[in-house]
C-alpha cells in the first residue's frame, strides 16, 4: 500500500510540475518562440551532421554515397596511428594548447585584475580600448602585419637586431620560432577581449571584502590575492572547462595561413593535415576518422576535468 500511495503521490507531482511549465511556456511563448532559431541551427548544423560520421568506418565512395559505401571498421583509425606523422601531429597539436593554456589563461585574468586596481577610471578606459582593438583585426591581416614586422629584410624585429650587431632571423622559415610567434600573437591579439568576463566578475564581488582585509592590514596584492582571486575562482574555473573542452581544436585558419614547407616540422597539426588530406587530395573516410579521433579526445578531457572541477572547485559545467 505504501509503495502505492508513493507512486501515485509521485505521478501527482510530476503532473503538477508539467502544467506549471505548460503554463509558463504559454504565459511567455514570444520568447520560447524565439528559442526555435538557435535550436534549429543546432539540430540543422551539428546534430544532421553526425549521420556523416559513418563514414569514418568506411571506404566511401562519392558515387556510391554514405550507405552505398563498403564498411572497413577501424581500419582508417588503424592507418592514422600507425603512420610515421602519427606522434608529430599529435605532439604539435598537444604542444601548442599545453603552452596556449599555460601562459594565454592566465594572462586575461591579471589584465582584468589590473585594470580593476586602477584608480584613475578615465585611464582604465584607456587601458580597455587599447587591449580590445586588436581582437577585431581579421586572421589574415594579423599574419600579414607578423609578417611585416618579422621580416628578414625591412622588418623592425630584424632591423633591432642588426642595429645590435647581430644577424637577421629568418622568423617564418624556422620550425624552432613558428611555436612562440603563433602562441604570443594569440596572447596579445585576445587577452583584451577574453578579459571582458574577468572584468565583469570583479565588479560583482563584495566592497565590503576589500574594506574588513583592508582594516585587517592586508595590501594590495593580499587584497588581490585572498579577496579578488576567490570571487572571480567559479567563472575561472568554468572557463578553464571550456578551454579544455576544446584542447585538441588548434586556430586552424592562422596555422594554414602561417605555414610553409620549412616550418612544418612544427606547425603541421591534425586540423591543417585533416584540410590537406581530406579536401585537397579527397581522402574522406580517412580524415572523417582523424576528425572523430579528434572529437573523441576532447569529449574526453572535458568529461574528467568536469569532474575534477566539481569533487575539488564544486564547480562545474554539469
Amino acid at each position: 500500500m505504501n509503495k502505492l500511495a508513493n507512486m501515485a503521490s509521485a505521478s501527482s507531482s510530476t503532473q503538477t510540475r508539467r502544467s506549471s511549465l505548460l503554463r509558463a511556456m504559454s504565459s511567455r511563448y514570444d520568447l520560447y518562440l524565439m528559442l526555435l532559431i538557435p535550436i534549429l541551427w543546432y539540430l540543422v548544423f551539428h546534430y544532421g551532421p553526425l549521420y556523416g560520421l559513418q563514414i569514418a568506418f568506411k571506404n566511401f565512395s562519392p558515387a556510391k554515397g554514405i550507405t552505398g559505401s563498403a564498411w572497413v571498421g577501424l581500419d582508417h583509425f588503424k592507418r592514422f596511428i600507425e603512420s610515421y606523422y602519427f606522434w608529430r601531429l599529435l605532439w604539435n597539436t598537444v604542444s601548442i594548447n599545453l603552452f596556449s593554456l599555460l601562459f594565454a589563461f592566465p594572462i586575461p585574468i591579471l589584465l582584468a585584475v589590473l585594470v580593476t586596481e586602477i584608480r584613475n577610471k578615465a585611464f582604465s578606459k584607456i587601458v580597455q580600448n587599447i587591449t580590445y582593438i586588436p581582437h577585431f583585426i581579421s586572421i589574415v591581416v594579423m599574419v600579414g602585419m607578423l609578417m611585416l614586422f618579422l621580416a628578414p629584410r625591412g622588418g623592425p624585429v630584424n632591423t633591432i637586431i642588426e642595429a645590435f650587431g647581430g644577424e637577421p632571423v629568418r622568423f617564418f622559415d624556422s620550425a624552432a620560432w613558428f611555436k612562440p610567434i603563433f602562441i604570443s600573437s594569440n596572447i596579445w591579439q585576445n587577452m583584451g577581449w577574453q578579459s571582458i568576463i574577468y572584468i565583469a566578475a570583479l565588479s560583482g564581488v563584495n566592497p565590503q571584502l576589500y574594506e574588513a582585509a583592508k582594516m585587517d592590514g592586508a595590501s594590495r596584492l593580499r587584497r588581490i590575492w585572498h579577496v579578488s582571486i576567490p570571487g572571480i575562482l567559479p567563472v575561472i574555473v568554468i572557463l578553464l572547462i571550456l578551454d579544455v573542452g576544446h584542447f585538441m581544436n588548434v586556430g586552424f585558419e592562422k596555422i594554414l595561413l602561417m605555414q610553409n614547407n620549412l616550418n612544418l616540422e612544427s606547425s603541421d597539426v591534425i586540423s591543417t593535415f585533416v584540410y590537406s588530406s581530406g579536401i585537397l587530395k579527397g581522402e574522406y573516410s580517412y580524415t572523417a576518422a582523424i576528425g572523430l579521433f579528434n572529437s573523441i579526445i576532447n569529449l574526453a578531457l572535458l568529461l574528467l576535468v568536469n569532474r575534477f572541477a566539481r569533487k575539488k572547485a564544486e564547480t562545474s559545467l554539469w
